[in-house]
């Protein structure tokens, strides 16, 4: 199985993504630390661009023919990101699960983005503005909607396992 986290910085997607790949014994391929490693390596610069999604896409692919379940994070902020990360599914005849993760108050999520402290050496974070200005198109087809406002990440994780056992409640 293919599960799609996404969501604008600051949302908790990273932190709920970890919990359930632990929690469920799956692989996590995190963008950023993709987009980072093409950095460090001489072979990008910030924005990276495409190419990021590109090899998180092979290497969910390859994951999933091996019968591994994969966590697949990212802003995925684009029709065309998502709609990628269906082929994938498709490709390696394995279902597919889109999660967006939102935080509904703008205080908190404002406090998230500008308090929050760098894993990955090096990576730009953005700062709340531009989280505001980033472009984020709406999804457009049904998927699981898991809102981190005021709750712990573990109650997070609870509603999303919830919700992955009865997908007819989405």
């Amino acid at each position: 199985m293919l599960i799609v986290i996404g969501g604008l910085p600051g949302t908790g997607k990273t932190t709920l993504a970890r919990l359930l790949a632990a929690r469920i014994d799956a692989v996590h391929l995190r963008v950023d630390t993709i987009e980072q490693a093409l950095v460090r390596s001489g072979l990008a610069q910030h924005p990276v661009g495409p190419v990021g999604y590109v090899i998180g896409y092979a290497l969910a692919e390859e994951h999933l023919r091996q019968g591994l379940t994969v966590i697949a994070e990212s802003v995925n902020p684009l029709a065309v990101t998502r709609d990628s990360w269906q082929s994938v599914g498709f490709q390696a005849a394995a279902p597919v699960i889109e999660v967006e993760v939102i935080c509904s108050d703008p205080a908190e999520h404002r406090e998230r983005v500008t308090t929050r402290t760098i894993d990955i050496p090096d990576l730009p974070l953005p700062d709340w503005q531009q989280v505001l200005d980033r472009d984020y198109q709406p999804w457009n087809r049904d998927h699981i909607v898991i809102d981190t406002a005021g709750q712990a990440p573990q109650d997070s994780l609870a509603l999303l396992l919830d919700r992955l056992d009865h997908p007819g409640g989405r």
